[in-house]
């Protein structure tokens, strides 16, 4: 390997599956220990479990990072557990969509409270002890790099039909992500952003006779795409085909790792090619 991150603490949200799942297992196969949080308990154990069977270091902490008081619980969590936090993945997410004139506020509040708000109050909530580290190793002589990576989205860089409150988190999360670029490059901490196309997850599988959905907090919300849709992905994307959650997996890796020690502010597009 050309580095390691064995003696970092890595807290990523949503990584109970799909892409959040891969992130936490690769930051794992390369020696982070990882607190792994999902909305749900058992897809968290699931990938703590995983992370162990590999040797890894893990644990899990279920909880929606929507809601208000799980920031300051999740943070204290991985602290308390690890005795560090190095690299935080703000990757948890959903998509409830519709045209403006069909998305209602709470549809549109939603997707702001979990792809924008949610990651503001994380990083808010980890700042004591961020600060705090940075001037302790300043003190000491010693400069330690650590790593936010926000996810976004092509909804955010080029907007999407029927994803007003999607595309509007997402866009928002570009702008938080440079902001706190400025604001926390004095405590030697890169924060950037992965933005994706079309990766195959469960909410990005093709729609067959029923309407797919997913339970959030008691909203049962329609998940899938149309197959002459994902077609189009195919032919309108270079590669012609769907990422992996690996793959997008190891674009974050890239923002997580000393390779990107000097790039902080950047949003790194891994879709394929594939535009809106």
């Amino acid at each position: 390997m050309a580095f390691t991150l064995e003696s970092r603490t890595a807290l990523v949200t949503g990584a109970g599956r799909g892409i959040g799942r891969a992130i936490a297992q690769t930051l794992a196969e390369y020696g982070a220990a990882v607190l792994v949080n999902d909305l749900d308990a058992a897809p968290a154990a699931e990938t703590e479990g995983l992370i162990r069977e590999r040797g890894g270091q893990a644990a899990s902490f279920a909880g929606s990072v929507a809601d208000p008081a799980l920031p300051e619980r999740l943070v204290a969590a991985a602290i308390e557990r690890f005795g560090s936090l190095d690299i935080i993945v703000n990757n948890a997410g959903y998509t409830w969509d519709n045209v403006i004139q069909k998305t209602g506020d709470e549809q549109f509040q939603a997707m702001l409270d979990i792809h924008l708000v949610a990651p503001f109050r994380i990083l808010r909530a980890a700042s004591d002890w961020i600060r705090g580290a940075a001037k302790r190793e300043a003190a000491e002589g010693r400069r330690v790099t650590r790593k936010v990576v926000n996810i976004t989205s092509i909804a955010g860089t080029d907007g999407n039909p029927g994803q007003a409150g999607y595309s509007s988190g997402k866009a928002g999360v570009i702008g938080f992500t440079k902001t706190m670029a400025k604001e926390w490059g004095r405590y030697n901490v890169t924060v950037n952003a992965v933005g994706f196309g079309i990766i195959e997850t469960r909410l990005t599988q093709p729609l067959a006779g029923g309407a797919a959905s997913i339970d959030v907090e008691g909203r049962q919300i329609a998940v899938g795409v149309q197959p002459k849709v994902l077609e189009w992905v195919k032919t309108a994307c270079p590669l012609g085909r769907l990422g992996t959650p690996e793959e997008a997996a190891n674009a974050v890796l890239f923002f997580c790792s000393p390779l990107s020690d000097y790039v902080t502010g950047e949003v790194l597009i891994c879709g394929g090619g594939l535009r809106f």
